[in-house]
């Protein structure tokens, strides 16, 4: 990856929707250039793909909390997977270092739907404990900036 493939994936990441003619016009190189290097940032696996940003809030999912789990015995990351992902509150799933085994981040509608899904997550049979921090408000948000 170099410098105008590093500027292609700040033009995304401003604008998705952009054509490539219009990336093309910023970053100095044709439209098909510029398709055939965003083709290959695809393919390489640096670009994942493209998503509309969507505010939960604005759905009705505007409670959050950040889970410590901490599991019984030595339970694998992809078994931790397994279960949490049937929650639809589950937003992400981190591994970290540290005394828990996952960091899991939870979306909900309020705090009595907050209360529930912890509850649920607590219910899981690889479950020890969990920490639990709600969200006050979010402070920064940010997408990865290319280097």
């Amino acid at each position: 990856m170099n410098t105008l493939d590093q500027r292609i994936i700040s033009q995304l990441l401003g604008n998705a929707r952009a054509s490539y003619a219009e990336i093309g016009k910023v970053v100095g190189l044709s439209a098909p250039a510029v398709k055939r290097r965003v083709d290959r940032l695809l393919d390489s696996g640096v670009l994942r793909g493209f998503t509309a940003v969507v505010d939960p809030q604005a759905l009705g999912w505007g409670t959050e909390a950040f889970v410590e789990l901490h599991c019984r015995g030595n339970v694998s990351p992809t078994r931790i997977r397994a279960h949490v992902e049937s929650l639809p509150e589950v937003a992400a799933a981190y591994t970290v270092s540290g005394a828990a085994d996952a960091i899991i981040h939870l979306r909900a509608a309020d705090i009595h739907h907050l209360e529930s899904a912890l509850e649920r997550l607590r219910a899981l049979d690889i479950v020890e404990s969990t920490v639990s921090t709600v969200v006050l408000s979010t402070l920064l948000e940010r997408p990865p900036v290319p280097q």
